[in-house]
């Protein structure tokens, strides 16, 4: 069945989705996005990223380009046209069309476009080993917490990791701390047992998955704490992991080929990807018509 893309109002052949050559989000990276995990023709967290998704629309003052309820339901029909089981549903809104200038134009009208991919999740293989990771300088603006569409510094940390063989990057401040991976939030296990990941702020994008993760270590009882971690305090962690709406929770067993407790995924790493793949088992499957 040929993919199906949805471009302000209308369902067309992914091949032939287009938008105008002077969108801002072509121009200026002027729009911001979330990706949607479809699992079991599930909709992973949809409220949680629709809720981010109106604070990145309110912090970039764009409106939206139609009401909330009704991108649900075109999220909806997305599942259902591409007839998607396991897939990446990803929507972008941008300021729209106007002339070229670095000023918001007057009485906008925002681009809307959804695509749907289908894909595969980690192999068994995979969560055996686990992943490797390497660190680099952030070298991002100030506004992390905005999920916007303006990502060459991830694409230029994404492409170094590549290169360096590993699965991910993490990103460095100035001051030796982690702040994220280039798509994805980072975690830790102390020697002592306790969960770590980075404080919410501007610094960092507040994931969607990670704020589930949180909330399965608190249904089990795991102790953790929202904080900074240098890197060196990551290569002595007894775990590590990443999450991230295509990853759920993925560990990290090398960082800087600094091998990670014994080299093996977790069993903490493991117990909280298990709980957020039941979590995602408990949300209503997306109905066909």
């Amino acid at each position: 069945m040929p993919r199906i893309a949805y471009v302000n109002g209308r369902y067309v052949p992914h091949a032939d989705a287009s938008v105008h050559i002077e969108d801002r989000g072509f121009q200026f990276a002027d729009g911001v996005y979330e990706v949607v995990t479809i699992v079991d023709g599930r909709l992973a967290d949809a409220d949680g990223h629709l809720t981010r998704l109106a604070r990145s629309l309110k912090e970039l003052s764009i409106p939206w380009p139609v009401k909330p309820a009704t991108l649900r339901f075109v999220m909806g029909e997305m599942v259902r046209r591409n007839r998607a089981r396991h897939a990446l549903l990803y929507i972008q809104i941008t300021r729209g069309v106007a002339p070229r200038d670095f000023k918001f134009p007057k009485n906008p009208a925002p681009t809307l476009v959804l695509t749907c991919r289908r894909t595969a999740f980690q192999p068994a293989a995979t969560l055996e080993k686990g992943v490797s990771v390497i660190t680099m300088p952030d070298i991002r603006w100030l506004r992390r917490d905005i999920k916007s569409t303006s990502l060459l510094p991830q694409v230029l940390g994404k492409q170094k990791a590549a290169e360096a063989g590993a699965f991910e990057g993490w990103m460095v401040d100035d001051q030796g701390f982690v702040t994220e991976g280039c798509s994805s939030n980072a975690w830790i296990v102390t020697t002592d047992g306790i969960l770590v990941t980075r404080q919410p702020s501007n610094e960092i994008l507040n994931g969607i998955t990670r704020l589930s993760i949180l909330d399965c270590a608190r249904d089990l009882g795991i102790a953790f704490e929202e904080r900074a971690f240098r890197v060196d305090e990551a290569y002595a962690a007894r775990e590590a992991f990443i999450s991230s709406a295509s990853t759920f929770a993925l560990p990290v067993t090398r960082i800087d080929g600094h091998t990670i407790g014994d080299g093996k995924p977790g069993a903490l790493s493991l117990r909280l990807r298990q709980a957020y793949m039941d979590h995602i088992g408990s949300t209503d499957p997306v109905s066909a018509k």
